[in-house]
């Protein structure tokens, strides 16, 4: 995770909030979604410790369930300095800050006791090289958690150049947001060559059982991404 922080510098961290609910149609909603799956999972009304992996950059995660939850508490983690920046901006806005902490660094930085009740990883996983890499994020994660702790996991799976047209889909919804050509072709090559998803739901649901959760279940899809809660075995 803190090898793929690199591409995330200050010019990305400022164009982030805009350009995420561009590249994912249903931002909004698939946060909302998560945060209410959280809640029915706790309980609502309860208090938790929520950890919450990769909130640089608009702190959805933290917005959406902090608001529906207001006993809960969060402990952001981003690699990158001015995502993490740009999160806790959003957050003190929404005057959420007296109930968030803030890690910048990887998971691993975080103390390991499993003291964590819920945690989520949304827009991550597909920024990670390599599946032994992604493995052991979600390693990482899991050794943080509860028995039993519901699990958000949520980005892109699966080749994008092996699903053509949901591909020129993608690309014409840049064009509906006024983006010009020359960049939305842009864009399109950097999809193809700098992003590493999961290869398929199947690999997703083998990478979670090995790093010890629960078969997932999907809540949400939109083109190449895909939503799902699991829950972290024993």
């Amino acid at each position: 995770m803190t090898s793929s922080a690199d591409k995330f510098d200050a010019g990305r961290a400022g164009e982030y909030a805009v350009q995420s609910r561009i590249a994912l149609a249903g931002y909004e909603a698939c946060h909302e979604l998560a945060a209410c799956l959280l809640s029915a999972s706790l309980g609502h009304g309860g208090s938790a410790r929520v950890l919450v992996v990769g909130a640089g950059g608009t702190a959805q995660e933290v917005l959406a369930a902090g608001r529906l939850e207001p006993g809960w508490r969060f402990t952001a983690v981003d690699p990158s300095a001015p995502m993490l920046a740009s999160a806790r901006a959003a957050v003190e806005a929404a005057g959420l800050s007296a109930r968030t902490s803030w890690q910048l660094g990887g998971v691993e930085t975080l103390g390991e006791e499993r003291s964590f009740d819920a945690a989520t990883l949304i827009g991550v996983l597909h920024h990670v090289p390599g599946r032994a890499a992604k493995l052991a994020l979600l390693q990482e994660v899991a050794a943080r958690l509860k028995p039993g702790a519901p699990f958000i996991l949520a980005g892109n799976r699966g080749a994008y150049a092996d699903r053509p047209l949901f591909l020129s889909a993608w690309a014409t919804r840049w064009r509906m947001a006024g983006t010009a050509e020359e960049e939305v072709q842009a864009k399109i090559g950097k999809i193809l060559q700098g992003a590493d998803p999961p290869a398929d739901d199947g690999d997703i649901a083998g990478l979670l059982a090995g790093a010890g959760f629960t078969a997932p279940d999907m809540f949400f899809s939109s083109l190449f991404w895909g939503g799902w809660i699991a829950r972290r075995i024993g």
